[in-house]
């Protein structure tokens, strides 16, 4: 495993959100999950060697910008707490979501929902969203976290540390038929 350059981890991370967030026109309120898996970013399987300091790292370059910007973190917890996200209280009140009782924990939640955790300021755990764009750092499957038409962003950062980053933004999906016309702002 090659030595993890925590500084490097949250410049990368900055910049795949930096051009996710120009791909994915969010707006204020809208939200933005992040699965991570801080044993992939060290080179290492993941659930196997958990890193709060990899996972600080990966959130000081995420966390900045959504706050500037009124964008909702959905932390992704991993498969030990079966994928359940950490938000804001008020992302529950806003989209109706129904809270449930669970505090994520390096071995039981992950080192980034942990750390989601700890900064948000009235956070609470909840079993679904459905996000409008995501980061999925170590291959932790956000998928069942997005709105029904994801579609992929490439980004220039395809890693962070060792752990393939995907990216995605979702859509409205098209109705209609033959003569339908759609609004390209929405594409």
């Amino acid at each position: 495993m090659a030595e993890v350059n925590l500084k490097e981890i949250e410049q990368q991370t900055r910049a795949a959100l930096t051009e996710l967030l120009q791909s994915a026109r969010l707006s204020r309120g809208d939200i933005l999950v992040v699965g991570c898996s801080s044993s992939e970013v060290a080179g290492k399987k993941i659930g196997t060697a958990s890193s709060r300091e990899i996972a600080q790292a990966i959130l000081s370059g995420i966390s900045p910008e959504l706050k500037k910007q009124g964008i909702y973190l959905a932390a992704q917890c991993c498969e030990h707490l079966n994928r359940v996200l950490i938000v804001d209280q008020s992302v529950v009140k806003e989209y109706g979501l129904e809270q449930v009782n669970v505090m994520p924990v390096p071995g039981a939640g992950g080192s980034f929902a942990s750390a989601a955790y700890e900064e948000l300021e009235r956070p609470v755990a909840v079993e679904s969203v459905a996000a409008h764009a995501g980061m999925d750092i170590g291959n932790t499957l956000i998928g069942m976290h997005l709105r029904p038409v994801a579609v992929p962003v490439r980004v220039a950062v395809d890693k962070i540390g060792m752990a393939q980053l995907v990216c995605a933004r979702t859509r409205p999906k098209f109705v209609g038929g033959a003569r339908a016309v759609y609004n390209d702002s929405l594409l």
